[in-house]
C-alpha cells in the first residue's frame, strides 16, 4: 500500500489540513486503519504510542462527518486523562481547520459552566474524560441519540485507572447502531474483555508486537543503591551529555517528583525546568506542558500522568528516575522519545527493590536492557537506615507475591522489635494463660 495521503478517499479540505500540519506520508497504523474506518467498520487497533494513531481515527472521522449538522455530537472520543484529551482536541482542530465542524472538550479539574455553554452552542465532536462526560450527560446537557462514532483511546490506561464502570455506563446510554473504534498500546486481558463487549466483528490492526518499544529508542539501565546516588547520577548525565534537546524525567510518586524538581531548580532555576503531577492545578499542568512543547523549558519532571498521549516533538532523552510499578507504563514513558522516526535515548535508574519490576518489564517487551557501569565520577552514597528498611519491606512483598507461603525477613523475631509485634506477643501469651486457667479450674464443692 502506498503511504501517500492522496491515495485515501479524503476530500480537498482534509488533504489541505494534512499538508498544513506538515504530514507527507502515512504511518503504518494510518495505512492499515484509515481504509476500514472510512468503510464504516469497527476497528481494534494495537499500536505503541508515538505511531500516529490519533490521526488514524481523527482523519476518517472528520471525513465521515464532513460539515456541521444539528445541535448534538455525532462523534465522541473518550480518553483517560485531561492531558491526552487536550492533545486529541488539538489534533481534531488541526485536521478540521477547513471545515465548519464544532469540537468541544470536556474534562474535570475546573467548573463545568464554560463547557456547558459550549455544548449549548451546538457540537459535532466531543472529546472527553469518562467522569466529566457522564456528569454532564446525567445532568441533561448531552443528547446521545445522534451519535454515529465512538472512540475509546488508550483503553488499557482506562482499565488501569479504574474507569471500567464509567465506560460500561457510557456504552449503556449511547445508540447501539454506531461505529466503534478502540485503540490501545497493549492487549491485556481486560482490554480483550472490553473489546468483546464493545466491538462487532472488528478489523484487528496490530502494527507492532504488543508492548514493543520503538526501534528508534536506545535503552539502558544503571544499578544504583538508593535515591541520593540517583540524584548524583542524574547530575552527572546532565553535565556530561551534550545532545540533550528536551528531557522528561519520570518519577513514581508526587513526592519523588517534587524532590527531583527542587534539586533541578537549585541547579538551573525554574525558568529551565517544570514539574507535572496530579497535585498541580489544571492551569499549572497545561502551562507546564505548553512551556515544554514551545521550547521555553528544556526539562520536564513528571509522574505517569503524562506518560501517555502527550505528543511533544524533539524529546531526545527520557530518564526513569524510578522504575514504574505498572510495568506497561515503561513502554509509554520511553515512547515520549524516538517519535516520528527520530532517535531517542531512555535511561533507567534501578535500586535493588526495583529489580523485580525491571525483570518483568524485560519479559513484557521481550528485550534485555543493557546494564551500564556506573561512571567513576559519580559518588555512590550509602543509603539511610529508613531507605534500606523500606527496600527490604518492598522485596519481602515481592517475594510474597511470587510465593504466598513466604513468611518474610520481617517475620517472627524482627516482628518482636516493633510495638505491634510486642503487643501481639503479649496478647498471645495472655490468651495462653487464660486458656490454661479455664482448663485446670475446678469449682469447689459446697
Amino acid at each position: 500500500m502506498s503511504a501517500a495521503f492522496e491515495d485515501f478517499k479524503f476530500n480537498r479540505q482534509v488533504l489541505n489540513a494534512i499538508t498544513d500540519a506538515g504530514y507527507t506520508e502515512a504511518t503504518p497504523i494510518q495505512q492499515k486503519a484509515i481504509p476500514p474506518i472510512l468503510n464504516g467498520q469497527d476497528v481494534m487497533g494495537v499500536a505503541q504510542t508515538g505511531t500516529g494513531k490519533t490521526a488514524a481515527y481523527v482523519l476518517p472521522m472528520i471525513m465521515r462527518l464532513k460539515y456541521a449538522q444539528g445541535e448534538h455530537a455525532r462523534a465522541l472520543v473518550i480518553a483517560p486523562t485531561r492531558e491526552l484529551a487536550i492533545q486529541i482536541e488539538e489534533n481534531v482542530k488541526t485536521f478540521s481547520a477547513y471545515t465548519d465542524l464544532r469540537t468541544v472538550i470536556l474534562y474535570g479539574g475546573l467548573g463545568p459552566k464554560t463547557q456547558i455553554e459550549q455544548l449549548n452552542k451546538g457540537v459535532d465532536i466531543i472529546v472527553a474524560t469518562p467522569g466529566r462526560y457522564l456528569d454532564l450527560y446525567l445532568a441533561g446537557h448531552i443528547q446521545t441519540k445522534p451519535l454515529q462514532v465512538l472512540v475509546l483511546d488508550e483503553a488499557d490506561k482506562m482499565m488501569d485507572m479504574g474507569f471500567m464502570p464509567q465506560i460500561n455506563r457510557i456504552l449503556e446510554v449511547v445508540p447501539r447502531k454506531r461505529q466503534n473504534l478502540l485503540f490501545s498500546a497493549t492487549m491485556s486481558d481486560k482490554v480483550q474483555q472490553l473489546s468483546a463487549n464493545f466491538l462487532e466483528f472488528p478489523t484487528m490492526i496490530e502494527v507492532t508486537p504488543q508492548a514493543t518499544p520503538a526501534a528508534t529508542v536506545t535503552q539502558s539501565v544503571y544499578v544504583v543503591p538508593g535515591v541520593k546516588t540517583k540524584i548524583n547520577l542524574l547530575r552527572w548525565i546532565l553535565d556530561n551529555t551534550e545532545d540533550i534537546k528536551k528531557m522528561i524525567i519520570f518519577c513514581k510518586t508526587r513526592v519523588s517528583a517534587e524532590d527531583v524538581y527542587k534539586f533541578l531548580v537549585r541547579k538551573y532555576d525554574d525558568t529551565q525546568v517544570k514539574v507535572l503531577h496530579a497535585n498541580k492545578g489544571q492551569n499549572t499542568r497545561i502551562n507546564s506542558i505548553n512551556s515544554f512543547k514551545n521550547d521555553e523549558v528544556k526539562i520536564l519532571v513528571a509522574t505517569d500522568v503524562v506518560a501517555r498521549g502527550i505528543d511533544v516533538n524533539d524529546v531526545s532523552h527520557v530518564i526513569n528516575f524510578d522504575v514504574p510499578v505498572v510495568i506497561e507504563d515503561y513502554v509509554h514513558r520511553i515512547g515520549r522519545t524516538g517519535r516520528a522516526l527520530n532517535l531517542g535515548e531512555a535511561i533507567t535508574f534501578c535500586n535493588p527493590a526495583e529489580n523485580y519490576y525491571l525483570q518483568k518489564i524485560q519479559k513484557l517487551i521481550r528485550q534485555t536492557i543493557e546494564v551500564k557501569q556506573m561512571p567513576e565520577d559519580v559518588f555512590v552514597e550509602a543509603i539511610s537506615y529508613d531507605e534500606r528498611q523500606a527496600q527490604a519491606r518492598e522485596i519481602d512483598m515481592q517475594k510474597r507475591k511470587e510465593n504466598p507461603d513466604f513468611k518474610g525477613a520481617f517475620h517472627e523475631k524482627k516482628l518482636e522489635n516493633t510495638k505491634e509485634g510486642a503487643d501481639a506477643k503479649k496478647a498471645y501469651i495472655k490468651k495462653l494463660k487464660d486458656a490454661s486457667k479455664k482448663k485446670y479450674y475446678k469449682p469447689k464443692r459446697k
